[in-house]
């Protein structure tokens, strides 16, 4: 009679690199839709997107949904 035993290892575990990539994804997130004030855009456009606060307008309801104030 032979006996074969099978054993399965099972890792739940969440990589950390991946923890570590949703933190700064959410962090961009929180500053994108919370505290930009055409700080994005002025890399790009200079001080005109401080007038025109693209983000700001895009994202207004969710601002104000998440809690922050903007006028």
């Amino acid at each position: 009679m032979s006996y074969s035993e099978e054993i399965i290892v099972s890792k739940q575990a969440v990589p950390t690199f991946a923890v570590v990539i949703l933190a700064i994804i959410f962090g961009f997130g929180l500053f994108l839709v919370g505290y930009d004030q055409g700080h994005l855009f002025s890399i790009i456009q200079g001080a005109e997107a401080f007038d025109d606060l693209f983000i700001h307008e895009l994202t207004h309801d969710m601002r104000h949904a998440a809690g922050f104030p903007c006028h």
